[in-house]
């Protein structure tokens, strides 16, 4: 799964039509090149890749002001909606995920409807306790993770992470059912975009 897919399209679909420089100063702005691969070139190759596949529909508009050559909008397709809709629910659900497909999950879960939000991170609380379960289960021994040597500091890493990952989801659970953000249906959701023209 990649994350720059979902954050290419979820950036586009925001703007409804967007140019691969709105789209760049939008994931800037959220910090995606800090914890993504979200770089200018893979960023304009997604666009390009999923214009191809039928995701994007591309428009050339005029040329720019400053006499450059016609610069490129694009739209997300039917097609691109179903994949980026696909693409969220599996962002919010999977446990063992990169923690950049988690975090672009976040940004665009209020393109969901709050109950479809809950339902998904509830899911995602399941699969980690039953991946933890597997994990004592299968790969620590009775007398604890220290018989396995140092070895066993991977085993209480998995632990940790699970409990931690399962309790921040519970919490996050906890927030949105107290009635946290603006979901699908709601009102106008914090968009976070930049308006057009502003560099970040």
């Amino acid at each position: 799964m990649s994350a720059i897919r979902l954050l290419v399209l979820g950036a586009v679909r925001r703007h409804g039509r967007a140019h691969g420089y709105q789209v760049r100063n939008d994931l800037e702005y959220w910090g995606a090149h800090e914890w993504s691969h979200a770089k200018p070139g893979s960023i304009y190759h997604a666009l390009k890749q999923m214009a191809k596949q039928g995701l994007l529909r591309a428009h050339e508009i005029a040329p720019s002001t400053a006499g450059g050559p016609p610069r490129t909008e694009y739209e997300v397709t039917e097609q691109g909606t179903e994949e980026y809709f696909t693409l969220l629910r599996q962002s919010l659900t999977a446990y063992d995920q990169r923690p950049d497909m988690l975090t672009t999950g976040l940004g665009f879960m209020v393109d969901l409807d709050r109950g479809e939000a809950l339902r998904l991170l509830e899911e995602r609380v399941r699969a980690i306790e039953a991946w933890r379960a597997t994990v004592v289960e299968d790969y620590i021994p009775a007398e604890g993770p220290e018989q396995l040597g140092h070895i066993g500091e991977i085993m209480n890493f998995w632990l940790h992470s699970a409990d931690t990952g399962a309790q921040w989801t519970r919490d996050l659970i906890e927030r949105i059912r107290g009635g946290a953000y603006t979901f699908t249906g709601e009102g106008d959701p914090f968009v976070g975009v930049l308006p057009e023209d502003t560099r970040h």
